[in-house]
C-alpha cells in the first residue's frame, strides 16, 4: 500500500507540472539509455525514482568524460544512447559543436534551468552546480592566509599542497578558468607557481580531503560536495572548505556543472526530455533523499530550489559567472596544453 501511495504521488506531482507520462510505442519503449560520466553507481536515487514514478527504466553505462565523448563519437548515428551525461560542461559543448547532441524542446526545463546554465540552443542543460575550492585543516591553517586560486603559487604554500594531477578533467576544466580571465601566458605563470610549490598529487579528491587531515599536506584543491559527504557521515570533522576569489573586485569561485544533452540518435527522445524534465524539477517538489543535487551534495541550480543544510553551513559566496560555461569548450584543449609545458603532474 505504501509504494503504491507513493507511485500515486509521484505521478501526480508530473501532472502538476504539466509533465506527461508517455506511452510506450514501437520507437519510443519503456527505456532511457544514459551514458554517464557520474560515478555514483548505475542507480542513484533520482534515477529509481523516476523508474517508479513512470514505468521507464533507466539503463545506465559509465565511463570517463573522455572515454565516452570517443564512444559517441565512434557509434555516431548506431548510438544506443539517448542521453550523454557528465560532470563536465566543456565536454558538453564539445558533444554539441560536433553535432552529438540534438537541440531539446521543452517549457519545463527552460522555465526550471537558469539561461547561464544551459546550451542557448537547449543542446544541453546543466542539473546541478559543483563548487571547486579549497580545503584546510584550521588547526594548522588560519583562514586569513587563504585568498585566490592564483595565490595558491605563494612560496608560503612550498611543499604544503595537495592537487588533483593535471589529466582530471577537474584540472583542466580549473586551468581553462584562468585562460579565460588572465590569457595563456598570465595563466601558465599561475600554474607553474602552482608547480613550483612543489606539490603533491593525489587522483582523488576525497583522499585529497584525508591527507589533509593526516598532515601529508596543509591545503587541498577539492570539490565541495567531497567534504559534505564526509560531514554527512561525521558532523565533527575538522576539515573546512573555502571559496576562493570572493572580494568585492573578484570574481567568483570557479564552478562546473553536472549536466546532460539529447543525443542527435536517440530512438527515446521523449522518454529522454521527461527524464531531464523530472531530474531538474524533483529538487524543488522534493528537496530530500531523491532530489538530483541533494544526493551528491551538489548545489542545485534552480534559483528557488532548497540547499542542503550540511551546504548551508559552507556558509554564503559568489559563483564565477563572468565565465560562461558555454565557453568551457573553447578552453579545454589550450588547458591541457599549458599543464604539460609547465610540467603539472599529469598522473599520481
Amino acid at each position: 500500500m505504501r509504494r503504491l501511495t507513493a507511485l500515486f504521488l509521484l505521478s501526480s506531482l508530473l501532472v502538476m507540472l504539466n509533465i506527461a507520462v508517455v506511452p510506450a510505442t514501437a520507437q519510443n519503449r519503456q527505456v532511457v539509455n544514459v551514458y554517464s560520466t557520474r560515478h555514483y553507481g548505475p542507480t542513484e536515487a533520482p534515477f529509481s525514482a523516476f523508474t517508479e514514478a513512470t514505468g521507464i527504466e533507466v539503463r545506465v553505462s559509465q565511463g570517463s568524460n573522455q572515454a565516452l565523448l570517443d564512444r559517441l563519437r565512434a557509434e555516431g548515428d548506431r548510438t544506443v544512447a539517448d542521453v550523454f551525461m557528465t560532470v563536465d560542461a566543456g565536454t558538453l559543448g564539445i558533444a554539441a559543436d560536433e553535432g552529438l547532441l540534438q537541440p531539446i524542446v521543452s517549457d519545463v526545463l527552460t522555465e526550471n534551468i537558469p539561461a547561464e546554465f544551459r546550451d542557448a540552443d537547449m543542446r544541453w542543460v546543466g542539473l546541478s552546480s559543483r563548487v571547486r575550492g579549497i580545503v584546510y585543516n584550521p588547526e594548522v591553517v588560519d583562514v586569513s592566509e587563504l585568498s585566490t586560486y592564483e595565490a595558491l603559487g605563494d612560496p608560503k604554500w612550498q611543499g604544503r599542497l595537495c592537487l588533483r594531477p593535471g589529466s582530471h578533467i577537474y584540472t583542466i576544466s580549473l586551468t581553462s578558468s584562468l585562460i579565460y580571465h588572465f590569457g595563456e601566458t598570465e595563466a601558465e605563470a599561475i600554474v607553474a607557481s602552482w608547480v613550483a610549490n612543489n606539490p603533491t598529487y593525489i587522483d582523488s579528491d576525497t583522499r585529497i580531503i584525508e591527507s589533509v587531515l593526516a598532515g601529508q599536506c596543509d591545503l587541498g584543491v577539492t570539490n565541495h560536495y567531497y567534504l559534505a559527504r564526509l560531514l554527512n557521515e561525521n558532523a565533527d570533522y575538522p576539515i573546512k572548505f573555502f571559496f576562493p576569489n570572493q572580494g568585492e573586485e573578484e570574481r567568483g569561485a570557479f564552478y562546473n556543472l553536472s549536466g546532460a544533452g539529447i543525443t542527435t540518435a536517440a530512438l527515446n527522445y521523449d522518454n529522454a526530455v521527461l527524464f531531464l524534465e523530472f531530474l531538474s524539477t524533483l529538487d524543488i517538489q522534493n528537496p530530500g533523499e531523491n532530489s538530483f543535487p541533494t544526493t551528491n551534495f551538489e548545489y542545485p541550480v534552480h534559483l528557488e530550489s532548497e540547499v542542503h543544510p550540511i551546504l548551508e553551513g559552507f556558509g554564503e559566496f559568489k559563483l564565477d559567472l563572468t565565465y560562461p560555461a558555454t565557453e568551457y569548450k573553447d578552453f579545454q584543449q589550450p588547458a591541457l596544453d599549458l599543464l604539460e609545458r609547465v610540467g603539472y603532474g599529469m598522473s599520481e
